[in-house]
């Protein structure tokens, strides 16, 4: 048996300029960490003592004979992708639910890469694990993501990922004093919306979009570099402003991308003494970010008493094996 635990990510500037679409003949960036939610993947060779050949369990249980028959699309197109034809059971959980706009369907596609790499006995690395999440769930699955998510979940910390061309990605750390990424950290507050979304569904039109959003994905873009300015002269209120804005301009991109009730609470969190924040993922609904002013946080959770507050902390490991026991001795 052989588990993976790879982050969840929470991204603040850059969103929708790490598209194919926008970065093949335009510069993109985007500034995210992870944190310290994980998606934990188990998989082991199931012994030939079932009746069906392979089990996969997440939010359904599936019994299947072979690959092909997979409902669950990552699982389904990462056993193709490595050749893997044994029988064998993988387990999904979850410290968050998915669909929330915290990178989830990335986290589990690097995840089970890693896992099912362990389980072959090969070691790989973080790269090949963002590379390779990235070409299957753009080339193989069809699914309209972006790339960020991917190489968050396979390096993890506080990165600034530039993209650019074709196949160019490139995962910087930032090196700041850990006085001021704690900071950064204690002014901001994740809250649940309570609705879910399919993130591909409102990428999909934020994508067909993007000839007629080029401006705004520019500044957008631009907002990348202010924010690492701010960052590295310590000016955080500056940063939480400029979430403010940033905010302001994704929501033009797609009328998909906010609801009257989001609009409500994030407007709720303003009033009460926060600087800024923004709808995290794709759109529609799952989790917002509020970046506050340690002093003004117990304001902002009264406003939003009705919501359910995620306490979380930046992580730097990326996705990685915590347990390692692979199974011999089982003919497949």
């Amino acid at each position: 048996m052989i588990i993976s635990r790879t982050p969840f990510r929470v991204s603040f500037f850059g969103g929708g300029t790490d598209y194919p679409g926008w970065f093949k003949d335009q510069p993109g960036a985007v500034l995210a960490t992870t944190i310290d939610k994980y998606c934990y993947i188990t998989a082991r060779y199931l012994p030939p003592f079932f009746e069906h050949r392979s089990r996969i369990i997440y939010s359904k249980m599936e019994h299947v004979q072979n690959v092909d028959e997979i409902d669950h699309p990552s699982v389904r197109e990462v056993l193709k992708y490595l050749k893997i034809n044994e029988g064998i059971e993988i387990h999904h959980d979850g410290d968050l639910p998915a669909r929330t706009g915290l990178g989830s369907s990335s986290a589990f596609t690097v995840g089970l890469l890693n896992v099912l790499y362990a389980l072959k006995g090969v070691m790989t690395t973080k790269e090949q694990l963002s590379e390779q999440a990235i070409d299957i769930e753009q080339n193989w699955i069809k699914e309209n993501v972006g790339c960020q998510d991917q190489a968050l979940a396979a390096h993890g910390g506080l990165n600034h990922i530039e993209f650019g061309g074709d196949g160019h990605l490139n995962v910087q750390r930032l090196t700041l004093p850990k006085e001021r990424v704690h900071a950064l950290q204690d002014h901001m507050m994740l809250f649940f919306t309570g609705f879910s979304r399919t993130a591909s569904q409102i990428a999909a039109h934020q994508i067909q979009n993007i000839p007629n959003r080029r401006k705004e994905l520019s500044t957008m873009y631009g907002f990348v570099g202010d924010a690492l300015k701010c960052l590295n002269s310590n000016d955080l209120k500056g940063f939480g402003l400029l979430l403010n804005e940033s905010w302001k301009l994704k929501r033009t991109l797609s009328d998909k991308i906010t609801t009257d009730a989001i609009d409500s609470m994030y407007m709720k969190a303003m009033k009460s003494g926060a600087l800024g924040g923004k709808l995290l993922g794709a759109g529609g609904g799952g989790f917002v970010l509020i970046y506050a002013e340690p002093d003004k946080k117990a304001a902002v959770r009264k406003a939003l008493e009705g919501f359910l507050e995620i306490p979380f902390k930046f992580e730097g490991l990326g996705s990685q094996i915590i347990f390692y026991q692979p199974n011999t001795g089982v003919v497949a």
